[in-house]
C-alpha cells in the first residue's frame, strides 16, 4: 500500500443519538439540567466509518437502518459526513441513545431500542469486499462476517458477538480492558485472531500476537483538552484497520489509533475531532 491510501470499508451498527453535557451523571431521583444538546446519527459502525474516511479519503458502511426519520436522518448526514452507506431497510424503529458528557469528558450512554444489524442475506453489495485492504467489523451475523472476510484485513469487535466464534479467521480483534461485557464476548473469539488488543484509556493499552509476542503502547498525546469519550474506541478501532490495511506493522498501527483515539478526546461528539490523513 505503499504511495496509496487503503480501500476500508465498515460493516456496523447506526443509532441517533442526543448528546447533552452535565455537570455529573444524575444520581437516583435527582433531577438534573443538562445544556448545549446537538443529535448526531452515531454508534460504532457509524463513528468508525466516518473515522476511515478522514484517514483514507473514502469509506463504504453496510448497515441496517428503519424506515423512518431517524433513519433517514441518519442517512443523510452521514452521506454529508462523506460516508458510501449502503444500508438494509427495516420495519423496525432505528436504534435511539441519549449520551450525558460530565465535566471530565467522561460519556455515559442509555440506548433505547434494539441495535439494527446488517446480515449476509441482506441484498447489499457483499462482493465490494473482495479486493478491499481492510474492514472494520462492528456489528452483523456470521454470513456478513464471513463475506467481510474476503478482504485483507479483517479486524473486529467483540460488540459483534454472535457472528464470532464459528471458525472465521480474525486479523485483529480489538476491546476495552476496562469493559466487562467486551471482555466476556471477546473469549468466544480470542482463537481466532491473530492480533488481540486491549485498550486502557489515558494508560494506552497492551496486544498480544497468536505466535506470542506482547507488547504494550503509550497514549498518545491530546491534541487539547479533554473534551468528550463518545466515540474515542472507535475512533481507535477505525485508526487501527486504517494502519494494517495500509500495511503498517502492529506498533506503527497502533500509534495511528491512539492518535486516533486521542483526537476525538479533544473534541466534542463523535465528528467534531477525528484525525485526517493520510498519516504514517
Amino acid at each position: 500500500m505503499r504511495g496509496s491510501r487503503p480501500r476500508v470499508a465498515v460493516v456496523g451498527h447506526v443509532e441517533w443519538v442526543l448528546f447533552a453535557s452535565v455537570d455529573h451523571v444524575p444520581r437516583a431521583g435527582e433531577v438534573l439540567h443538562a445544556h448545549s444538546p446537538f443529535e448526531e446519527p452515531a454508534g460504532g459502525g457509524a463513528v468508525a466509518a466516518v473515522q476511515l474516511v478522514r484517514l483514507a479519503g473514502r469509506a463504504m458502511l453496510f448497515t441496517a437502518l428503519g424506515e423512518d426519520d431517524p433513519g433517514r436522518r441518519s442517512l443523510d448526514r452521514l452521506e454529508e459526513l462523506g460516508v458510501d452507506v449502503r444500508e438494509a431497510a427495516r420495519d423496525a424503529p432505528t436504534r435511539r441513545a441519549v449520551t450525558l458528557i460530565d465535566k471530565r469528558g467522561e460519556r455515559t450512554i442509555t440506548t433505547l431500542g434494539a441495535r439494527l444489524a446488517p446480515r449476509g442475506e441482506d441484498q447489499l453489495p457483499w462482493k465490494q469486499f473482495e479486493g478491499m485492504d481492510a474492514v472494520y467489523f462492528t456489528a452483523g451475523d456470521l454470513l456478513a462476517l464471513q463475506a467481510a472476510r474476503a478482504a485483507r484485513v479483517l479486524v473486529a469487535s467483540p460488540r459483534a458477538d454472535q457472528a464470532l466464534g464459528h471458525g472465521v479467521h480474525l486479523d485483529a480483534l480489538v476491546l476495552s480492558e476496562e469493559d466487562a461485557i467486551e471482555r466476556r464476548e471477546a473469549s468466544r473469539a480470542l482463537r481466532e485472531a491473530e492480533l488481540v488488543v486491549l485498550t486502557e484509556g489515558e494508560r494506552g493499552g497492551s496486544y498480544q500476537l497468536r505466535n506470542g509476542e506482547s507488547g504494550r503502547w503509550a497514549p498518545a498525546e491530546l491534541p487539547g483538552a479533554p473534551v468528550d469519550s463518545y466515540g474515542c474506541g472507535d475512533s481507535f478501532a477505525a485508526g487501527l484497520t486504517y494502519g494494517l490495511g495500509a500495511g503498517m506493522d502492529v506498533a506503527r498501527a497502533l500509534a495511528v489509533a491512539a492518535r486516533c483515539g486521542a483526537t476525538c478526546l479533544a473534541g466534542r461528539g463523535p465528528y467534531q475531532r477525528q484525525l485526517s490523513g493520510p498519516v504514517g
